[in-house]
């Protein structure tokens, strides 16, 4: 029985082929990658739904697909013959070699590798096009990830040491954009930017020279805040649930979007006026291993803390498995940018345009408080605000920030 599996609603009106991960007789299994899609900001593997084999293929690489765009005709195994059919399968193509071959080179780390199929390797379609790229075989990498899942560091530790092997092979030259081959010298290494790091390289730069940039700096006592979030762990751990500082920035924020209407507009491409937005979408920069996405809590002003809580821990599991939907990560009307968990003091976050402000969170850390004529330890919690100057003053900045402050000192009047 033949059947035609077609580009399910993936969140997305169209999408481009950039890789085809089968060919015609190729046996696949159940959730086993057709092809990759790509949008502005992700890319998605399209898997199969059943388990049979190709019979034809209805895309290539660059065509643009839509929902109910057919993909490919597979051959299904039925239940009950689903053996036989394997093993005459098997015989008829015993002398086929496997389009994703054993690399000769695959004794380099002097072990036995156990043989396993190409999709049943833990990695992200990312790091499966960087494998392409360099010429290498995905089976000959050892994963140091979480169940031996393939990271984009043991990729480039694994070309390292086959450089090192086969300098002078010639299929161990890289090929630079404009298709000229090179040969690296000991000094130097060649890692590629991922597309998510070019898109995003790109709009940071036209954003950086094209919005006039203010950059105010402040650090808000969070002392009260800190200790009330630790007992509130104390009794959401018997329900597995831990909140972190963020949810409570990004309630404060919501509410001052409200107040602060300006923070919440796009300038108008005459630049004559601003549109303010109804909807409060506050977007969240997490970091990923192909770089930074924005996945976007919409709505933020009619939820909790512990709704805004599950939904961020949500959207950045999706985030770092690659698994976003477009409308994950659209209608963003402001956005936070937090390196708390990194270390460092302040920095200048660059806006998210059409947005005209951005929030920067660093780590806080106990300094002294000069108060009632003695100093006295206090949690501060660093922060940079960014914003379009021909929206937003000077003294708009100021407000915000200082009303964004009580927010948080006053937290148990404002989120509950």
């Amino acid at each position: 029985m033949n059947v035609v599996i077609k580009v399910p609603d993936i969140g997305i009106e169209e999408a481009e082929v950039i890789e085809v991960l089968v060919k015609i007789n190729d046996e696949v299994n159940v959730d086993q990658g057709l092809i990759i899609v790509e949008g502005q900001k992700a890319s998605i593997e399209v898997p199969s739904l059943y388990h049979g084999i190709i019979k034809s293929i209805d895309v290539k690489i660059g065509d643009i697909v839509k929902i109910d765009s057919p993909i490919v005709t597979l051959k299904i195994f039925e239940k009950k013959n689903q053996k036989e059919d394997i093993n005459n399968f098997t015989a008829k193509n015993k002398d086929v070699k496997s389009i994703h071959s054993v690399n000769n080179d695959s004794n380099i780390y002097n072990e036995k590798k156990e043989k396993k199929n190409f999709y049943s390797t833990y990695s992200s379609p990312s790091i499966k096009r960087l494998c392409r790229k360099l010429n290498i075989s995905i089976l000959d990498i050892k994963g140091s990830g979480r169940k031996n899942r393939i990271l984009k560091k043991d990729v480039q530790e694994y070309f390292s040491h086959l450089k090192k092997i086969n300098l002078q092979n010639d299929d161990l030259k890289n090929i630079d954009k404009k298709g000229k081959t090179h040969s690296l010298s000991s000094r130097e290494e060649i890692i590629y930017l991922s597309k998510i790091q070019q898109f995003s390289g790109s709009r940071l730069s036209e954003n950086w020279k094209n919005i006039p940039h203010v950059t105010q700096f402040d650090k808000i006592d969070i002392t009260s805040l800190e200790n009330f979030r630790k007992k509130v762990n104390k009794n959401l751990n018997k329900k597995n649930i831990r909140l972190t500082l963020l949810p409570f920035i990004i309630k404060a924020i919501s509410i001052n979007l409200i107040k602060y209407k300006k923070f919440n507009s796009y300038l108008h491409k005459k630049k004559d006026r601003i549109i303010l937005k109804k909807e409060i979408n506050i977007g969240i920069a997490v970091n990923t291993e192909n770089g930074i996405i924005v996945p976007v809590l919409k709505n933020v002003n009619q939820k909790t803390i512990l709704e805004i809580s599950s939904e961020l821990i949500s959207l950045s599991k999706k985030a770092q498995k690659n698994t976003l939907l477009i409308h994950e990560m659209k209608d963003s009307s402001f956005t936070i940018s937090n390196l708390g968990g990194f270390g460092g003091m302040e920095f200048t976050p660059i806006i998210n345009f059409p947005e005209v402000a951005i929030l920067g969170v660093s780590r806080a850390k106990i300094e002294p408080l000069w108060k009632k004529n003695k100093f006295i330890p206090r949690l501060l919690l660093p922060i940079s605000l960014s914003y379009d100057h021909r929206v937003i003053d000077g003294v708009d900045g100021a407000l915000f920030i200082k009303n964004f402050n009580k927010n948080l000192k006053n937290f148990y009047k404002i989120f509950f």
